[in-house]
């Protein structure tokens, strides 16, 4: 029944080592079939080049396992505190893309200096907050999930389809898992773009609103 979730969310991972955007292991793709609150993730520690439809794990909302052999991504449970938040979404990206995961360990957002930027993402790519000893020690996947979701509270996940966890590295989303490793790779050249563009000129260089408003909505 869930053989084209298994199949997209497969695809969907094996796209992130062809776009370059993960070494080894450091990264995930997930999807839901919203009808039936039904996700499926990549298993853990099972190397891109051995990854199959049949060995994506398959998970109800609360994270009961209910298909696969294998264990689930480390990071499934924020992807289900997310999609329990973000009912828009159809697939979640997590990587540790190199440019991305600089500005989160910054702890800086992403500006929208220019175009390319205001084409995909309405506005700064948001950074969260660190999370507190006490959510680290208690639940850190969800409370992973909790604090982007905190961060979103007057921001639309469509409009920003991306955040970065401060400290750790980029989430993106999308209608699809394609839609969301799409905006994984947007992102990562969004913020080499932004890092290049403040050693070229350190000075206020955003990009005026109405300009992004224009590249956006077109």
């Amino acid at each position: 029944m869930y053989e084209k979730l298994k199949e997209d969310v497969c695809r969907a991972n094996i796209e992130l080592q062809k776009q370059k955007l993960v070494i080894l292991r450091w990264g995930n793709v997930s999807g839901i079939y919203r009808e039936k609150s039904v996700i499926a993730i990549k298993p853990s520690g099972v190397p891109y080049n051995y990854l199959f439809p049949e060995k994506m794990v398959l998970l109800d909302i609360k994270g009961n396992i209910i298909g696969g052999n294998l264990r689930p991504s480390s990071d499934t449970l924020t992807h289900l505190e997310l999609y329990r938040n973000f009912e828009e979404i159809g697939g979640i990206c997590h990587t540790h893309s190199t440019f991305a995961t600089m500005w989160a360990q910054a702890c800086s957002e992403i500006p929208c200096f220019g175009t390319t930027h205001a084409d995909h993402f309405y506005g700064p790519i948001p950074v969260t907050r660190f999370l507190r000893e006490e959510e680290v020690k208690q639940g850190y996947e969800t409370n992973t999930g909790s604090v982007i979701v905190e961060r979103f509270a007057n921001l639309n996940p469509l409009e920003v389809p991306g955040v970065l966890v401060a400290g750790h590295g980029p989430f993106t989303w999308g209608k699809t898992p394609e839609e969301a490793v799409e905006n994984g790779l947007i992102l990562e050249k969004v913020a080499q773009l932004a890092l290049g563009t403040l050693n070229l000129n350190p000075k206020n260089i955003l990009l005026p609103k109405y300009i992004l408003k224009k590249h956006y909505l077109r």
